[in-house]
């Protein structure tokens, strides 16, 4: 039997021949932590060998998720070495016991590799350990024995990357153990792949014929390559109370994209009642409750992936997703969020109306965190000081994706409802940072470095709108604009703009979500720089706002169309850079990339209280290459709904049927956002 002493002789001995580390370096723990004479396994050490001393069982930590999602934060990860001194690898899960409950997913391409993803879990007959969801398969709360004990046998599984659907053609393989300790969630890299190619992909349980669903993706194009063209299905804010994810499944039913942008709020965070009622629709929030632990958050997570839209499109294509505020809390900043912030009178008095666990905010934090990289097809970037997940993706000579975060890294104090006046008043304070100034530098160095190596253009990912929006008529003279967007941080704007003009960096396109509604303006520099609406003339570039996926109109969940397009001819009329906006439809919009141009499509969802491949185009803008500006006329000069600067709305309610491609006029009126707002029934 193996000892920790003949453990470290051997390892002493091991490298004094090699001189390095190379092969025991350490994930995201410290040395095994081993009596002196503890015994270990034989299984173990057949099958880990003498690497087991640092914690390093190369099937073990070839899941990503036992790494903490910060480089910087080891506390937030899983020690391997507990999982391999509690293991016993002789006992396995019977292959029928188990399950892939959400399907697969990819993420974060490169152009030789890509994120892949599954969750296998075991099903058990004990139905106390049972919590159903909507989808297929039990979870499991990995927290309490009063659901499921922890694991002492990993789950193994196997993958496949092939350039065939039939999966003849394997290009990359590899073996991976996941286990309760990381909700039985799979994350590892595919390597060796070929640049801007479609690969299938499929794990199984080892030694057995369980096998997930197969799965397809693409990586991206060589730094240096030219392409043609690329595609893009951009969404954020997907509410699973208010509506069904339909427009998650649309792009993957058309096979009308490369690649899919969540901007964020992929989750949320309130519990039944407290932001919607869901039950009308057999879509209540589980935990039904706010989320605050790590059990709740896992939870919350597997409930939205089990949506069957959702799945369809994470199995279709790989996502590059990047957080907004739910995913932890609303209106989350630096310190805090709207009712809890890291002082102890909030720990003690935080108000738990909606139920949950007393926690502080920052656990609370790093619960939402590891739970979202569990789930999510991410890269553990570095991972720094605040849990970084700003990145850049070089898609060939055509683009540079630049991904922020506005909301959870370093920013400043934001509007938490309570103090808009006085956020008001320090908007335009040049201290004040949306992102935080390490983020910002990196920001603005992005941007330089995108024009000096050649891309056409620079794809900026920004969760919240970064145009001014004027909205006096709905919230008044006092506080018109919305201070927990870019209009709170004036001077971060400014700064942008400032380094975008005097640099000369042209080519900019903005993506944005999280207002619920639908922006498409010119990018200008209202307070220095000359404009002119009609022409475009003055503008550096042009940002698209989307809606939400389910998330409800701000100005009414019920909003007819009629007083929707009113709204939005008034925030037209009041915003001179903002050239449409539309406030009735749910929905998202495709990019399509070209050197030559970028095309946005609009679509909008005509319902959310049923699954449907219906849905509605709503408009089409076009942005020349080097004009910085939409074309003129915008829009074309018609769109379906919303209102357009200069152009008329005409809507014919022409809806496709994305499942099979046929388009026919449905009468919208007879869909609806709305469900009953009531808690019985």
């Amino acid at each position: 039997m193996l000892t920790s002493h003949t453990i470290r002789t051997s390892l002493r001995d091991g490298l004094t021949k090699s001189g390095s580390l190379g092969f025991f370096k350490l994930l995201s723990v410290s040395f095994l932590e081993l009596d002196q004479e503890e015994e270990v396994s034989s299984e173990l050490q057949s099958s880990c060998g003498i690497s087991i001393l640092v914690g390093f069982c190369p099937e073990l930590s070839a899941d990503f998720l036992f790494l903490s999602p910060s480089e910087h934060h080891p506390f937030m990860g899983i020690a391997i070495h507990k999982v391999v001194r509690r293991s016993d690898l002789t006992t396995r899960f019977d292959p029928g016991q188990l399950n892939f409950t959400h399907g697969v997913a990819s993420g974060d391409p490169y152009h030789d590799s890509v994120i892949l993803w599954t969750r296998c879990s075991p099903v058990f007959d004990d139905d106390k350990s049972n919590i159903t969801v909507s989808g297929t398969a039990p979870l499991y709360n990995h927290e309490t024995e009063q659901y499921v004990k922890i694991s002492t046998a990993p789950v193994c599984v196997n993958y496949n990357v092939a350039t065939d659907k039939a999966m003849t053609k394997v290009v990359s393989k590899g073996t991976a153990y996941t286990s309760s300790d990381i909700d039985y969630t799979v994350k590892v890299e595919a390597t060796g792949l070929a640049a801007f190619t479609q690969y299938y992909y499929q794990f199984s349980v080892c030694n057995s014929n369980n096998t997930s669903p197969i799965g397809s993706t693409k990586t991206t194009p060589n730094e240096g390559d030219e392409t043609a063209e690329i595609s893009l299905a951009v969404y954020s804010c997907s509410n699973l109370n208010f509506g069904f994810f339909n427009a998650f499944g649309n792009p993957a039913r058309k096979k009308s994209v490369d690649y899919v942008i969540h901007l964020g709020d992929f989750i949320y965070e309130y519990a039944e009642g407290a932001y919607g009622w869901g039950w009308s629709i057999g879509r209540i929030p589980q935990p039904n409750a706010e989320l605050r632990t790590l059990y709740d958050y896992r939870r919350r997570h597997a409930q939205y992936r089990a949506d069957l839209d959702s799945i369809e499109s994470f199995g279709a294509y790989a996502w590059i997703p990047v957080w907004d505020d739910h995913e932890v809390a609303d209106n989350t900043y630096r310190d805090g969020m709207a009712d809890q912030n890291n002082t102890e009178n909030s720990f003690v008095q935080y108000d738990i109306e909606f139920g949950g666990e007393r926690v502080s905010f920052d656990q609370r934090k790093m619960n939402a965190v590891r739970a979202y990289f569990e789930w999510m097809p991410i890269r553990q970037v570095e991972m720094d000081d605040n849990l970084r997940i700003w990145r850049t993706f070089s898609i060939g000579t055509l683009f540079d994706l630049i991904m922020l975060d506005t909301r959870q890294y370093d920013r400043s104090i934001t509007d938490l409802y309570w103090n808009t006046d006085y956020i008001h008043e320090i908007s335009n304070d040049a201290g004040r940072s949306l992102m935080g100034s390490r983020q910002e530098n990196w920001f603005y160095n992005q941007l330089t470095s995108s024009q000096k190596r050649g891309a056409q253009w620079r794809i900026i990912g920004s969760q919240t709108v970064f145009s001014r929006q004027n909205e006096s008529l709905v919230y008044g003279d006092t506080d018109p604009l919305d201070y927990d967007a870019w209009d709170g941080y004036q001077g971060n704007r400014n700064r942008t703009f400032k380094h975008l003009y005097d640099n000369n960096i042209t080519n900019n396109i903005v993506l944005s979500g999280d207002s619920h509604m639908s922006w498409v303006s010119d990018l200008v520099w209202l307070d220095d720089e000359s404009y002119d609406p009609a022409t475009g003339a003055g503008s550096i570039g042009v940002e698209f706002a989307g809606s939400a996926v389910s998330s409800p109109c701000p100005y009414g969940q019920n909003i007819s169309v009629a007083n929707a397009n009113n709204y939005s001819s008034w925030l037209v009329s009041a915003n001179p850079e903002l050239q449409w906006q539309d406030v009735y439809y749910r929905g998202y919009y495709e990019l399509s990339i070209s050197y030559a141009a970028v095309k946005a499509k609009y679509y909008g969802i005509p319902s959310l209280v049923q699954r449907t491949p219906l849905e509605v185009s709503l408009a089409n803008f076009t942005v020349q290459a080097n004009a910085n500006h939409l074309q003129r006329p915008v829009g074309g000069g018609v769109v379906e709904s919303g209102a357009l600067k200069t152009g008329m709305t005409i809507s014919t309610n022409l809806t496709n049927n994305t499942l099979t491609g046929k388009y026919s006029i449905q009468n919208v009126a007879m869909f609806g956002y709305g469900q009953i707002f009531n808690a019985s029934g």
